[in-house]
């Protein structure tokens, strides 16, 4: 699911970037390590969508760096337990993938009436062949279950 929310992040600063340009450098600076991130706590950071506030800067002793504190919009995705999404099957076993969560589905939850067939593209198989899962396949699936890192939701 898809949420957009307000987050903050001290931001650091080089003094090379100080000047006219100086809030563009600290947008820029933050979209670059921020997108395509992943929080536990509140999902991937998918896109950044506005500045609400860059607050006085604080100058670090002996290097000169500024950290300038940073209130902005993102949007962030974040899967949870019962949400049905579209993935891409990427390995057999399988894995799929939809955005940047990578989902694993146990032999144990693939229906009963399909079976493993192995060989050059492995895949499985109705007993009746009219459906067929294999590499590179879209199915839709529901989460039963995440685990949450520091960095990444599996």
């Amino acid at each position: 699911m898809f949420f957009h929310i307000v987050l903050e992040r001290n931001m650091q600063l080089h003094p090379r970037h100080f000047g006219r340009n100086l809030r563009e450098n600290l947008v820029s600076k933050l979209m670059k390590d921020v997108e395509g991130t992943c929080s536990g706590r509140h999902g991937f950071v998918v896109a950044i969508t506005g500045i609400e506030n860059v607050g006085k800067g604080l100058i670090r002793d002996g290097t000169g760096f500024v950290t300038f504190p940073v209130k902005y919009q993102c949007v962030v995705f974040r899967p949870f337990k019962g949400e049905i999404l579209e993935a891409a099957v990427t390995m057999m076993g399988f894995f799929a993938e939809t955005g940047p969560v990578q989902i694993f589905v146990s032999n144990h939850l693939i229906p009963d009436d399909m079976e493993f067939q192995s060989g050059d593209m492995p895949n499985y198989t109705t007993s009746d062949g009219s459906v067929k899962i294999q590499k590179d396949s879209e199915v839709r699936l529901k989460i039963i279950g995440t685990r949450v890192d520091a960095t990444e939701i599996v």
